[in-house]
Formats: C-alpha cells, sequence, structure tokens
C-alpha cells in the first residue's frame, strides 16, 4: 500500500512555469510505475505523463510532450511534473497515480493522491 500526497499547485500567468511533487510513504517506492494525471471541472481524468520504476522510460500524453517533464527521485520517494509553457487548458486538479503498469486508462492505476490544483490565467 503506498500513500501519496501533491504539492506544488498554484496560479501562474500563461506562458510561466510551475514544478509539482509527489511524495511516496507506505511501501517500496521504487517498485511502482509513477503517473501525473489531471482532471478539470465536468472533464474525465486525463492522462498527462508516466515513469517507469527506475526512470529509465517515460511516457506523456501529445499535449504534454515537449512542454512538461517527468521526474523520480527514489531516494526521496519523490516524482515531479515540470510543467513549462503553461496554458489556460491545463487548469485542472493535478493528481499523482502509483501502479504496476504504465497506462493512460485510469482504472489500470492502484493508488491515487488528492490533487494539487493549476490555474493558468490568461
Amino acid at each position: 500500500q503506498v500513500q501519496l500526497a501533491e504539492s506544488g499547485g498554484g496560479l501562474v500567468q500563461a506562458g510561466g512555469s510551475l514544478r509539482l511533487s509527489c511524495v511516496a510513504s507506505g511501501s517500496f517506492f521504487s517498485n511502482y510505475n509513477m503517473a501525473w494525471f489531471r482532471q478539470a471541472p465536468g472533464k474525465e481524468r486525463e492522462f498527462v505523463a508516466g515513469i517507469s520504476r527506475g526512470g529509465g522510460r517515460n511516457e506523456y500524453a501529445q499535449s504534454a510532450r515537449g512542454r512538461f517533464t517527468v521526474s523520480r527521485d527514489n531516494v526521496k520517494n519523490t516524482v515531479y511534473l515540470q510543467m513549462n509553457s503553461l496554458a489556460p487548458e491545463d487548469t485542472a486538479v493535478y493528481l499523482c497515480a502509483a501502479g504496476g503498469m504504465i497506462a493512460a486508462s485510469p482504472h489500470n492505476w492502484d493508488y491515487w493522491g488528492r490533487g494539487t490544483q493549476v490555474t493558468v490565467s490568461s
């Protein structure tokens, strides 16, 4: 069992940057693939980025590719999402997830954080 806690969200102007963090506890962090999802009001939960157990493979949604970077530090039990060139359509609650495989569907992930709000103003 893994507990996840996100931080780093906030209000940022279009074109700006934010770095989100997700700290894991309760189990062996390195056993899990990690991912970031986002969910805007009235919309489905959307895959943003994923990273393999050792950090050797990253996966990105088309909307994130070239702007966002996912990374992890297995010593600190933390996964990060560096977000650059933010746009208003990036506004959402960003959630951290842990699971046994990297997949775009939220149903393939086993553990979730509560989320952190990212708001991008125009």
